[in-house]
Formats: C-alpha cells, structure tokens, sequence
C-alpha cells in the first residue's frame, strides 16, 4: 500500500514538470544573487560581532591584569611572610645593642665577650639576609614619613637644626618597608 501511494506521488509530480532533480536545469549562479539575510540583519549582526570582540579584549586585558596584581600579592606575601617574628626579635636585637655598649665600654678583653659578641653578629647577620635593613638616622633630615620625633632640643651648631641628633629607638625596613619608625630627637 505504501509503494503504490509513493507512486501515485511520483506520477503527479512528473505530470506537474518538476522532477526530483528538476533544479538541474536552473543555472548555477541565479540563486547565488538572492540575499541570505537582508541588509538590516547583516549590520545587526556585524555590530553584535564588534560588541562581543571588544568584551572579549577587555575580558582577556582584565584577566590578564588579576594575574599581574596576584603575582605581586604573593611576592610581598612571601617577601613579608616573617614578618611578625622579624618584629618580635627587634626587641631582641635592641636588647643586644645595648648589651654590647656595655660590654664595649668594659675594659675586660675576655673570651666571654667575643663569644656574646659573636652571637650577636650572627643575629644582626640573619635577620639582614631576611631582608632586615636598619635605618641611617644620625645627622639626617628629619623625616616625619620614617621618623618619630620624641623631643626636640637646641641645636649645637647651625647647620644641625631640622636634623636627627640623636636616635632613641632604632627603625627599620624590612624589603624596603618600614616596620618600625625610628624614635629621634631632632634640633631645633
């Protein structure tokens, strides 16, 4: 039953003059002129295309830059990982300073003494290869950004005003940042 309707279909078809393969006989290039989509479409299209280019350029630049600023997160976070230790041994460091004035200033050469002192270079040693740099601060301008002024006091020559006379509290940089203010007198 199925083959006779298809049968049926085909004689019509073949009466009508259009066969399967009827379009064998239009030349090639007549459908090629008939637009696909009309021109409104097309200029539709071509600007929804710049759009999506240019979201694309700033989405890739975006990403691009979030990589930079995450690098340099994780540098300084590595470069001041030790940071609170760092700040915790300043005290230690301060106490060994002042250990060594005195030490210094006895008149003992003992074997004791360059032993202590000793200890105390490899302190100062490893913390500056972790990137601990004390502050030059005597006979400096003053500089209320990396100083603390604790007092001031009459200059002894001219040329001293507005300088750090003497330091009370040494400051210090940790990879080029200060952890720690120095505390000055300045003359006035």
């Amino acid at each position: 039953m199925k083959e006779a309707k298809e049968q049926a279909k085909m004689q019509q078809t073949e009466e009508s003059g259009v066969g399967i393969n009827s379009d064998e006989n239009i030349s090639g290039t007549t459908h090629l002129n008939e637009p696909l989509v009309n021109e409104p479409e097309l200029e539709t299209l071509r600007n929804e295309l710049g759009e999506m280019k240019e979201k694309f350029i700033r989405k890739v630049a975006e990403f691009e830059n979030f990589k930079k600023r995450n690098l340099k997160e994780r540098m300084d976070l590595i470069q001041t990982a030790g940071k609170e230790v760092i700040v915790d041994l300043l005290e230690v460091l301060d106490d060994c300073e002042r250990a060594e004035k005195q030490l210094n200033a006895s008149e003992e050469g003992s074997q004791a003494k360059e032993g202590v002192m000793l200890v105390f270079n490899k302190l100062r040693s490893i913390l500056s290869a972790k990137g601990l740099k004390p502050m030059e601060t005597i006979n400096k301008d003053f500089n209320p950004d990396i100083h603390e002024a604790i007092t001031e006091v009459p200059a002894p020559s001219e040329e001293q005003k507005g300088k750090v006379i003497d330091e009370i509290q040494k400051g210090y940089y940790l990879n080029d940042k200060i952890i720690r203010y120095a505390k000055v007198v300045v003359g006035k």
